[in-house]
């Protein structure tokens, strides 16, 4: 059982606070605060209880071999000062050392200590036990808030909390793991996901453990091509990933005979190529040679929808269509609008589809954000994740 939060003692103790800050960073400033602003409920909890903090994070992928001036997280902490009204931030060189230690043991109640990028060191993805004690030696508690990170047996992640026994779930992690476990054992009916994106592999394990928990799947996107061809049908020069057609026409038999309804495009938004700008209506579920699919059509956008409205539990990762394009973001549009109108409950996954409700402007209006990412699709998949065993 992960122990809570409000169960710690972190008065006036130093606690080390996995969190996920990996953000967009443009001209040394965060262009996507979102991670950080899902971190601030625990970072505020922690300081309310005059814990004595130390973040820790990693950026990007840096190679391993010390500072890169473009994965450092100081326009982080400079966001995260900003967040939190002026709150004194201590911006340490690196996330080890004797320095370091000293930095963190000297800390004073209210000041906050962002650790370097944990990637700086090869050692943190190597999952190395030495790298892992030093970090710990910096604390008392260890708080994980990384949701996104969960999945990645790394020293912050899995060595830390070895070492310091005295571990929780942040606010956070806590709400993700219990927002998503509710979908995999008592979703309230009819519970449809909308799956989309472009690679059908990273999907097909999802699909396998939804099946028998879901009434319905509604495929578009890049990975829809693929189903489709399995079904026999025409896809022109869409994305098919053919060394996954037969699995596919393997799930669709199997979800037939379990009674979940798979949806796939009956129309498409069509072009030469993503980079066209006179996208034409495919009139039916055939693409004609020489065209790929790039968006759903009227039709099945119509379909769709049709069927979000009387979902009361969805759960939607990946986009329809190249909706990066304007003339091909019509299908993604559409059911970010769905899913933020629907009075069931709502849960979005994957850095892609919460962009499109931003852009949409209804991000607000659905119950959950998921900032997992490829740890939330790992969990609906039915598999452990490292840092979530690390707590029990």
């Amino acid at each position: 059982m992960v122990q809570s939060l409000q169960e710690l003692n972190v008065h006036e103790r130093r606690v080390f606070l996995r969190v996920d800050f990996n953000c967009p960073i443009k001209d040394g400033r965060v262009t996507d605060d979102t991670r950080i602003r899902a971190a601030l409920p625990t970072i505020e909890y922690l300081r309310e209880q005059k814990a004595r903090l130390i973040l820790a994070s990693h950026l990007g992928r840096p190679k391993g071999n010390g500072f890169e001036e473009k994965y450092s997280l100081v326009p982080v902490g400079e966001r995260l000062a900003e967040l939190l009204g002026g709150v004194d931030i201590v911006l340490p060189e690196d996330c080890v050392g004797d320095g370091v230690r000293k930095l963190c043991h000297e800390l004073h109640v209210g000041q906050i200590v962002l650790l370097e990028n944990l990637r700086f060191h090869a050692e943190e993805e190597a999952n190395d036990d030495g790298f892992a004690q030093e970090l710990a030696a910096h604390a008392e508690v260890y708080v994980n808030d990384a949701f996104g990170a969960a999945h990645r047996a790394h020293a912050s992640v899995v060595g830390v909390p070895k070492h310091l026994p005295e571990h929780a779930a942040g606010l956070l992690m806590r709400r993700e793991v219990e927002t998503l476990g509710k979908l995999l054992t008592a979703p309230a009916r009819p519970f449809i996901a909308v799956l989309g994106g472009a690679k059908i592999g990273d999907k097909l394990d999802l699909i396998e453990n939804l099946l028998g928990k879901v009434d319905v799947i509604l495929i578009g996107g890049g990975m829809a091509y693929t189903f489709l061809k399995a079904r026999g049908i025409a896809v022109g020069t869409s994305l098919v990933d053919e060394s996954k057609v037969y699995t596919a026409s393997k799930l669709l038999a199997r979800a037939s005979e379990v009674g979940v309804r798979i949806v796939l495009p009956v129309d498409h938004v069509m072009a030469e190529s993503p980079q066209s700008t006179t996208p034409r209506p495919s009139g039916d579920d055939a693409i004609p040679a020489g065209l790929m699919g790039l968006d759903i059509g009227p039709a099945t956008v119509a379909a769709f929808c049709s069927a979000l409205t009387r979902a009361r539990t969805i759960f939607w990762n990946g986009p329809l269509g190249c909706f990066e394009q304007a003339p091909f973001a019509a299908g993604t549009k559409a059911v970010a609008d769905a899913v933020a109108a629907s009075r069931g409950t709502t849960v979005v996954g994957g850095g892609d589809s919460i962009a499109a409700l931003q852009q949409a402007g209804v991000a607000d209006k659905v119950t959950h954000l998921s900032t997992g990412g490829g740890a939330s699709m790992e969990f609906l998949e039915g598999k452990l994740l490292p840092g979530v065993e690390a707590l029990a």
